[in-house]
């Protein structure tokens, strides 16, 4: 019988844990972009800059997650914060953009975290409780939200130096506590007492020859990888096309951070009570309608009348656009939490290496992406064409996932059960 108490401490410390861990890996949406000033880069050195540690974050989870079940997710979560505070902290060192790009790839450790974090709750919970667990956890990408509210009010008055310094430190402090305050999942323990040895490398890398695993991937890299890179992206977009300050800015980008984070357990917890398949529905279909509306550029209109011309023009306004931006991070926090209901309920004996390949796809999402806004701002020289991409992702997403699920329904009408998408028994006539 799982201990209550372990158990909360264990959903609890994680949350916070990977809270400072995500504040960390987006660093350089604030940072970053006193950065380019200092050494006027342009924005697709910006956006490299800014991807680096997203790309460091996502390459090694499917490591990561591996390591996590077979040694157990709390000591490697814990060199995870020791070893991104390091990283972090030689930061205030580097003085050209190439220092700062190789000391980046360091700091982005800390996006590893989170599925470890993954790994390690999965076994604390029953399947009936994963879902809003993990959701919960998951909040955790509140972090961006952190960062963009506090890191511009100190990187204004002490400049960007003070903020790296203090962000590893906090991931020091945070380190210590995790380790004082948790325990190894009863997996660990019940394999540590029987001295059994743990799970190969290549065994564990099974299930990574399902499509079904690439699907999943596919959508987390808009889901999630989308949220990574417009919570970078976003303040340097307010201060470009709205003429904003950076304290504005990031705290109109840390709505839709909040947004893409603090529902995340709502996600969860629908997907517990109405299925998964339902709310990636619900996601992808808003999703689709907002990037659709915030594509569309500013623009003017001259219509030819019969005596004279008539002028108009079109263009969101930064109030209402971000009432669109925050929609669609509060359906984006719902199709994540959607996407990692399904894997310990599925690969409840290879959550690691499972979440570690969506969650490295979705990851490099977040570099590719705002990489390839600013590549787009430079040649399309177009705002909006960021939303052009995001839109492309997410059509694309929902007529696969439309498609899959006609089929399967299809090839397994005589079934009372539909495995993979996680629904209630259908009934048949």
């Amino acid at each position: 019988m799982l201990s209550k108490t372990n158990q909360s401490l264990a959903l609890t410390m994680s949350t916070i844990a990977f809270t400072v861990c995500f504040a960390v890996w987006t660093i350089f949406a604030i940072i970053g972009v006193q950065i380019k000033q200092d050494l006027q880069l342009s924005d697709t050195q910006f956006s490299l800059l800014i991807g680096i540690p997203i790309l460091t974050g996502s390459l090694v989870r499917l490591f990561l997650g591996i390591w996590a079940d077979q040694y157990g997710g709390r000591p490697i979560f814990m060199v995870i914060m020791l070893s991104s505070a390091l990283f972090t902290w030689c930061l205030t060192y580097a003085t050209t953009y190439n220092m700062l790009l190789l000391t980046a790839l360091g700091v982005g450790l800390s996006g590893g975290s989170f599925v470890v974090g993954i790994s390690y709750l999965s076994k604390w919970y029953d399947k009936q409780h994963q879902g809003t667990a993990l959701g919960i956890y998951g909040m955790g990408n509140i972090g961006a939200a952190v960062t963009k509210f506090v890191a511009p009010i100190i990187m204004v008055h002490y400049g960007w130096h003070a903020v790296a310094k203090i962000w590893a430190i906090s991931l020091v402090f945070m380190a210590v506590l995790f380790w004082f305050f948790t325990k190894d999942e009863p997996q660990i323990q019940a394999q540590r007492a029987a001295k059994a040895s743990p799970k190969s490398m290549l065994e564990s890398l099974k299930p990574l020859k399902k499509l079904q695993v690439w699907r999943f991937s596919f959508y987390y890299f808009f889901v999630f990888g989308g949220f990574v890179a417009l919570a970078l992206w976003l303040p340097r977009y307010y201060i470009g096309v709205y003429k904003l300050d950076i304290e504005i800015a990031g705290m109109l980008a840390a709505s839709f951070s909040v947004a893409g984070s603090l529902f995340r357990a709502v996600g969860g917890y629908l997907s517990d009570k109405y299925g998964a398949r339902a709310v990636m529905y619900w996601t992808f279909i808003v999703c689709a309608l907002c990037c659709f509306l915030l594509a569309y550029p500013e623009t003017e209109y001259v219509i030819h009348g019969i005596k004279e011309n008539k002028f108009f023009s079109f263009g969101w306004g930064f109030i209402p656009f971000t009432i669109i931006v925050f929609v669609l991070g509060f359906f984006m926090s719902l199709g994540k939490a959607a996407i990692y209901k399904h894997i310990p309920v599925y690969y409840p004996n290879d959550v690691g290496s499972v979440a570690g390949v969506v969650g490295l796809i979705g990851g490099l999402g977040g570099f590719f992406l705002p990489i390839g806004f600013g590549l787009m701002n430079d040649t399309i020289g177009v705002w909006t064409s960021c939303f052009m991409l995001m839109f492309i992702l997410v059509a694309t997403a929902l007529v696969w996932m439309h498609v899959t699920i006609v089929l399967k329904e299809r090839n397994l009408k005589k079934s009372k059960y539909l495995p993979e998408l996680g629904e209630a028994p259908i009934k048949t006539k």
